[in-house]
């Protein structure tokens, strides 16, 4: 067993689980600590998705109740069968744009340039959407449970901006959810919701698509990697839901802007390779 490799995987897992749900972009942050720990071949690559799962089930625990709520309101519950559909809505534009241009947009779009410029360009979108927030007074839809299909479809739109690196999906999804008139809490809780479909589907997907990369020998690996990414997720989760009762999110803002700056030096020393 190759400890610094479990190590390493740790690492990884942990950068994953505190980045995902935050609007910075866990992409850009695990390329960056790839290339640091020397996980950037292709095999790291499936890596870095599947164990998003790890941090799929840290929400799954932490919304426990409300899933366990809505499963068995399914059959009888009008309010919960309206919850399960405008997830399957906001997950469906993914899917779809996705399978269509996921290939291109790995191509072309993965470069040092479109993922500073988004990054920067997020960042001065949540400082907007936080200042047209505060100025507005009130929202329209307060709860996850207010939302029309209408919204959903809006929402799962904004989501597919994070097909672009360095977008974030968190961060599309909660600011575009702003943007529609959702309140904070309500665009973070039904971002989270959103991830589970989103995230599992991406991770299966990828292992299927991929499996010829991997063998029996990866699954120590693996496993430390959803681990960690499990137990960091499922505290910044929390965290998160705390912070937002009372801040906004314009501390990312500045942040998502340094981190822009950070990849274009970086790419432009050659001390990063940002290419997929």
């Amino acid at each position: 067993m190759d400890v610094l490799l479990l190590f390493k995987a740790a690492i990884m897992g942990i950068v994953e689980g505190l980045t995902e749900f935050l609007p910075i972009s866990s992409t850009g942050h695990l390329i960056l600590a790839g290339a640091l720990l020397g996980m950037d071949d292709a095999k790291s690559k499936v890596f870095d998705i599947a164990i998003q799962t790890g941090a799929i089930l840290a929400v799954i625990l932490v919304y426990a109740e409300r899933l366990k709520a809505v499963l068995q309101g399914l059959p009888s519950q009008p309010q919960a069968r309206r919850f399960a559909l405008n997830v399957a809505i906001g997950f469906f534009p993914a899917v779809a744009l996705g399978l269509i241009f996921g290939k291109a947009i790995k191509a072309h779009l993965f470069t040092p340039t479109v993922v500073a410029t988004a990054f920067i360009v997020g960042g001065f979108i949540i400082l907007w959407a936080e200042r047209r927030y505060a100025q507005s007074g009130s929202v329209r839809v307060a709860s996850v449970d207010d939302m029309s299909p209408w919204d959903a479809l809006k929402v799962g739109l904004a989501q597919c901006l994070a097909m672009v690196p360095g977008t974030s999906r968190s961060g599309a999804t909660i600011i575009g959810a702003m943007f529609f008139g959702l309140s904070r809490k309500a665009a973070t809780d039904y971002s989270f919701f959103l991830a589970i479909p989103t995230l599992v589907g991406a991770g299966a997907y990828s292992l299927l698509k991929e499996r010829a990369l991997l063998s029996v020998d990866d699954i120590p690996m693996f496993a430390t990697g959803l681990l960690f990414s499990f137990l960091s997720a499922w505290v910044c989760v929390r965290w998160l839901l705390r912070y937002i009762a009372t801040h906004s999110f314009t501390p990312f803002a500045y942040y998502r802007i340094a981190f822009g700056l950070l990849v274009l030096i970086t790419a432009h020393q050659g001390w990063i390779v940002w290419q997929d």
